[in-house]
């Protein structure tokens, strides 16, 4: 019975995501929604298909600046989390800023860093950092502060260093918010990269929207979210295999 109902809970969602695609298609067939507005799932696949080896080019490059930005996000908002962690007035001067790079509308500051920086792979990176770093600093600090002082007191009553007390107890406290703000930010990579070439560029997913838009082709448009969907998917599936691989600890507890 509770394998069956395991079952059941695991398919719900992909039985839900059929009935919808059904309901979609047959609402427009019978023309209740005009095509030019709402292609169907069948027209969507057809302009997938049709335009895949053009769609790949793209997302190569949408994926390259997504997953350089992540980088350069990862190692900025762990180094800021440390910086800040460990020095009180790095905290006291950072924090606010850390905050207000958070307030300032992507859509906003894309095309200054385009005028800043023109129209080739580097404000992309700029704003995938931008998007993606947070989410880091705030976890990775706020496990930080959490250790137990317990802890600590007991290590370093056994003369550990704060490079040892680093390695053994702080920095494993850090993998599970710090997976977690990950899942988070390489989805926002993606939308990152791809805002940011809606303004501009020569390559890259949000090209080529910016291109089928103008053309008024929706059915490529519905393609490229498609895509753009997935290709977020994948990135925090491998994100949780990462987190698997890193903290074996949590499956054996399993």
């Amino acid at each position: 019975m509770k394998k069956l109902q395991n079952i059941s809970n695991k398919y719900s969602a992909l039985i839900v995501g059929v009935f919808l695609l059904i309901l979609w298609e047959m609402v427009v067939e019978a023309g209740f929604i005009p095509r030019f507005m709402l292609p169907s799932p069948q027209d969507i696949m057809r302009a997938l298909i049709h335009d895949f080896p053009l769609i790949i080019t793209h997302a190569k490059i949408t994926l390259l600046e997504a997953f350089l930005g992540l980088v350069m996000g990862v190692i900025i908002g762990y180094f800021l989390a440390f910086m800040m962690h460990h020095i009180k007035w790095v905290h006291r001067i950072f924090y606010p800023f850390v905050v207000l790079t958070q307030t300032v509308p992507t859509v906003a500051i894309a095309p200054l860093l385009v005028l800043w920086l023109g129209y080739g792979i580097l404000p992309k990176i700029v704003l995938i950092v931008l998007t993606s770093f947070f989410p880091i600093t705030i976890g990775v600090y706020n496990a930080l502060e959490e250790t137990d002082q317990d802890q600590i007191n007991l290590l370093k009553s056994m003369n550990a260093s704060e490079l040892e007390i680093l390695r053994h107890l702080k920095f494993p406290q850090t993998l599970g918010p710090f997976f977690a703000a990950l899942k988070i930010s390489a989805s926002y990579a993606i939308v990152g990269a791809v805002v940011s070439e809606w303004l501009g560029g020569h390559y890259g997913l949000g090209v080529y929207m910016t291109r089928v838009r103008k053309a008024f082709a929706f059915d490529k448009m519905f393609a490229v979210i498609l895509i753009i969907s997935c290709l977020s998917l994948i990135l925090m599936g491998f994100v949780t295999f990462l987190e698997k691989k890193c903290q074996p600890w949590k499956e054996e507890k399993k």
